[in-house]
């Protein structure tokens, strides 16, 4: 090797380990970009109806800060409040399932072993410690406290400034690659996206289904806290595989200490959900969507969160997505088909 190609490769090595280092940065930045294409095409749709880019964009974000403001207002307080009694409910519901497995057992001291759930007192006793290290630590807890809210704020900074003028962003990322690929790169960009774009749509209109019809199966089952299981069945739904099994713990867990045969309604109710979302709502509102096979989307859902820990967990898919079409148009179809033409 030539000392030109040294100075190549030792750069590489360089903005490799630079990318691994602020790879919690880049993350924060592509959750900003989902935000921005997100909104994107809201503006864009209000283009199509002849209104003005700079007011499309003063009426998007007015439209997202005063949904915002009512969502927090109206629907944030209850569930705050369903869901600190659904956290009382636990030490009766885990007394409900020991007892039980004490009466289906022949013996009952197969499982005596079972702890009685604590009492308050005794809760409150085993918290002391940790409640002493986190007075002790506090510095270090309201500083990481700083620093979610500081994230926070440099996603929604970053989400403005992306849809305010996009193609300036476009333009320096393009940069990054060589001239001659530069084109190419922007078709790449624009397909990515669709995709996203495309992802995005899918699955706020899945969480929705979703989120409706747990609500409404609840309801009509009687079933207490329905708004909390109902919200988080939908925001569960984000995570593949994960999220619809974590849903269905919860109203489980109420229809225990209610009346037991509920719990196999719900196990009914839900299975029904997830068979329409998957067999006919996903196909129908994603049929345009950047299709990725569950092993794939699994081991995204493993190796993000490895990676980038639970934000790495709820963005898998978009990354996945953004990840397979570059994937698909620069390895596949611009450096391993060709070369069909040149054997």
């Amino acid at each position: 090797m030539n000392l030109g190609q040294w100075l190549g490769l030792s750069s590489l090595i360089i903005s490799c380990y630079i990318v691994w280092e602020i790879r919690q940065v880049l993350l924060l930045v592509f959750t900003a970009v989902i935000f921005a294409t997100a909104l994107n095409r809201l503006i864009k749709w209000l283009e199509r109806l002849k209104i003005k880019r700079n007011l499309a964009i003063i009426l998007v974000l007015f439209s997202f800060l005063l949904l915002s403001i009512l969502f927090g207002w109206l629907v944030v307080p209850p569930f705050i409040d369903q869901f600190e009694k659904l956290l009382g409910l636990l030490p009766n519901v885990w007394e409900t399932i020991r007892t039980k497995l004490i009466l289906l057992s022949e013996e009952q001291s197969r499982f005596d072993w079972l702890p009685p759930p604590p009492s308050l007192s005794e809760l409150i006793t085993r918290l002391q410690p940790l409640l002493t290290d986190i007075f002790a630590n506090f510095v270090t807890v309201f500083s990481n406290s700083l620093l979610v809210v500081s994230q926070v704020l440099f996603i929604l900074l970053l989400t403005i400034m992306m849809i305010i003028d996009p193609q300036k962003y476009r333009s320096l990322f393009l940069k990054l690659f060589p001239s001659f690929y530069r084109k190419r790169g922007e078709e790449i960009l624009t397909l990515s996206e669709t995709a996203l774009g495309n992802w995005l749509t899918g699955v706020t209109i899945n969480c929705l289904f979703i989120g409706t019809l747990s609500g409404l199966g609840l309801l009509l089952l009687q079933v207490k806290l329905v708004l909390v299981h109902a919200l988080l069945a939908g925001l569960l739904n984000f995570i593949p595989n994960v999220g619809p099994a974590t849903s269905v713990v919860f109203p489980l867990m109420v229809a225990l200490l209610d009346e037991p045969w509920k719990i196999w309604a719900i196990l009914i109710w839900y299975f029904v959900i997830q068979n329409i979302e998957s067999y006919w709502l996903t196909p129908t509102v994603m049929a345009k969507q950047v299709s990725l096979l569950p092993a794939v989307t699994l081991m995204a859902q493993i190796f993000f969160a490895r990676t980038f820990g639970i934000l790495g967990l709820l963005l898998a898919l978009p990354l996945a997505v953004v990840t397979k079409t570059w994937i698909e148009e620069v390895l596949f179809k611009d450096i391993l088909d060709p070369w069909n033409s040149v054997v």
